[in-house]
């Protein structure tokens, strides 16, 4: 199966816009992005107001944000940008792998955590895999982050307060997003389940609805916390 989604299939690149206050790091992931026959750097900026002008006037499909950046950090310009442009797709890039900068991504509505000793390869794959409805996070991170939504940070939940009920998901969404909280994609999901990729989006739509989240990474963090993940 082709890991390319179907919008770049049909001819249109990924368009991308890279914040990051290191040129040189900058510039060689832009280098490597333009190579790709279904991917282009539309916009760079050295900080996160930078990037949200930038997002403004490109138009982009994924911003890949440094998590720290002068004058505006990624978390902050990930939030702003959650509210401004809900369609985007938001990949934190950083050298931190500690769960407190992690559960900050998740809070701010990033689509995906990846640390930058990744290999170009899977840059590449995981920017194709968000534009593909998937919540990238580099394999490393996994293990403390599961850690993390089970116990909470210093005692305190990242994700919001734990529910008796589910939030009122009807049993397909519970199921549809337990596949979501695994990392499989809409297509995947309606490929498993034998129901149309259509469907799948419609009941995502109703479970962040009712969830009262932004994006997929929020809620699949959230059903593993709660044990909400295993029920199917």
């Amino acid at each position: 199966m082709s890991t390319i989604p179907p919008e770049q299939e049909r001819g249109n690149p990924i368009r991308v816009v890279i914040a990051d206050d290191q040129t040189l790091f900058r510039r060689s992931v832009g280098a490597l992005i333009d190579r790709e026959d279904d991917m282009t750097v539309v916009g760079e900026a050295s900080n996160g107001l930078e990037a949200l002008e930038t997002i403004d006037s490109s138009d982009p499909d994924v911003v890949i944000l440094d998590l720290e950046m002068p004058v505006m950090g990624g978390a902050r310009a990930a939030a702003i940008l959650r509210e401004c442009h809900p369609g985007l797709k938001i990949v934190m890039l950083t050298v931190h792998d500690e769960n407190e900068l992690l559960a900050e991504a998740i809070r701010a509505g990033a689509d995906g955590y990846l640390l930058k000793d990744l290999e170009p390869a899977e840059l590449l794959r995981m920017i194709r895999g968000v534009m593909a409805d998937q919540s990238p996070l580099s394999p490393r991170l996994v293990g403390g982050l599961l850690e993390q939504l089970r116990n909470g940070l210093d005692g305190h939940r990242i994700i919001g307060p734990r529910l008796d009920a589910a939030h009122g998901l009807s049993r397909r969404e519970l199921e549809i997003m337990a596949l979501v909280a695994k990392g499989m994609s809409n297509r995947e999901i309606a490929t498993h389940l034998t129901i149309t990729e259509g469907t799948v989006k419609n009941h995502v739509h109703n479970a962040l609805r009712k969830l009262g989240m932004s994006t997929r990474g929020q809620a699949a963090a959230y059903l593993v916390r709660n044990g909400l993940a295993a029920r199917t």
